[in-house]
């Protein structure tokens, strides 16, 4: 049987968390300006996977690539870096 390939994962900070089970998580890189050769923030938005609904708004987490569960949902919530987002003081409490 052929082994499967390594999947790729990224870094990103939890924009939104209002869907069921599902997150949106937006991640950051730096590109060169073809022209200006400066350094440039460019962002992309996921919708990611979070079955426990843990990750809210501000928590930095780490996702990787998935099978398709949606149209537009085939990353996956792994770990939860920082909760630094709402509702965090009362996720330390617990």
């Amino acid at each position: 049987m052929a082994e499967r390939k390594k999947r790729k994962g990224k870094v990103g900070t939890v924009v939104s968390d209002r869907m069921d089970k599902t997150v949106v998580v937006s991640v950051q890189r730096l590109v060169q300006h073809p022209l200006y050769k400066r350094r440039v923030k460019r962002t992309k938005r996921f919708k990611a996977h979070d079955a426990k609904n843990s990750a809210h708004t501000g928590d930095r987490v780490r996702i990787v690539e998935s099978r398709p569960m949606s149209k537009e949902k085939h990353w996956r919530v792994v770990e939860i870096l920082g909760a630094t987002g709402t509702r965090a003081a009362e996720r330390r409490e617990q």
